[in-house]
């Protein structure tokens, strides 16, 4: 398991949406991913409706702010067909087997499967997607590009072996 396994379960809590069990679990963020603070401290005074309004606002409006990893790359959704496959096998190989409500290019999850696994493989593949989130989340000037940052940072560059 990799040393940034915290950091990946603690990032792919906070890059789902906001729900009813979400504040419960912020103390405990806060505390176990000390590179997420700036998130969790701004999610902690955010009234509960207007966090959840934010993130509907940052993701679910186009693809813009994609948290599905194969639509940086292949885009047409024509194209996209076999990479969520793709996905799924890996969580395959790994031992685990994906059910959740998402496909399973959805970056929370992959997140999970790397602190699960130790498995970077996804994450570094798509390195560059997340590299544009990034760079696109802190330009829409929202919290959750600290979130991505701090992921992004754990990862090797281009070039350098994991």
């Amino acid at each position: 398991m990799p040393s940034d396994a915290v950091l990946y379960q603690a990032a792919a809590l906070c890059l789902t949406y906001p729900g009813d069990d979400f504040r419960a679990r912020l103390p405990l963020l806060r505390e176990a991913a000390p590179q997420l603070r700036e998130f969790v401290d701004h999610a902690a005074v955010t009234p509960a409706q207007d966090l959840a309004a934010h993130y509907v606002q940052v993701f679910d409006f186009g693809n813009r702010h994609s948290l599905y990893l194969s639509r940086w790359p292949d885009g047409d959704a024509r194209r996209r067909g076999r990479s969520p496959a793709r996905f799924q096998d890996v969580y395959r190989a790994a031992g685990l087997e994906f059910t959740g409500e998402e496909l399973p290019d959805f970056l929370p999850s992959v997140l999970e499967l790397a602190a699960r696994t130790g498995d970077l493989g996804l994450l570094t593949e798509h390195r560059d997607a997340l590299e544009q989130l990034r760079s696109r989340l802190t330009g829409f000037g929202t919290p959750y590009a600290t979130v991505l940052a701090a992921v992004c940072a754990t990862l090797p560059t281009v070039g350098t072996q994991a």
